[in-house]
C-alpha cells in the first residue's frame, strides 16, 4: 500500500530562490528526462494539430 507524505520546508520568502533550485533540481536529471520534459511543456502549449514553428533563425555577425 503506497502513502502520500506531505514534504514541508519553512523558510523566509527573502531566504528562498527559487530559479536556483529549479535549476540546480533540472541540472541534476538526466538529459533525456529533462527532453521529455521540455518536450511536454511544448505539447501543452500548442493547439491540437498544431506543429511547433521551426522557422526561427538567430544570425550573429562575425567580426574578423
Amino acid at each position: 500500500m503506497r502513502k502520500i507524505v506531505p514534504v514541508v520546508r519553512q523558510a523566509k520568502l527573502k531566504e528562498i530562490d527559487e530559479k536556483q533550485e529549479d535549476l540546480k533540481y533540472w541540472l541534476s536529471r538526466p538529459v533525456v528526462e529533462r527532453l521529455a520534459a521540455v518536450t511536454q511543456l511544448i505539447q501543452f502549449s500548442k493547439s491540437p494539430g498544431q506543429r511547433m514553428d521551426k522557422t526561427v533563425v538567430s544570425q550573429r555577425r562575425l567580426h574578423p
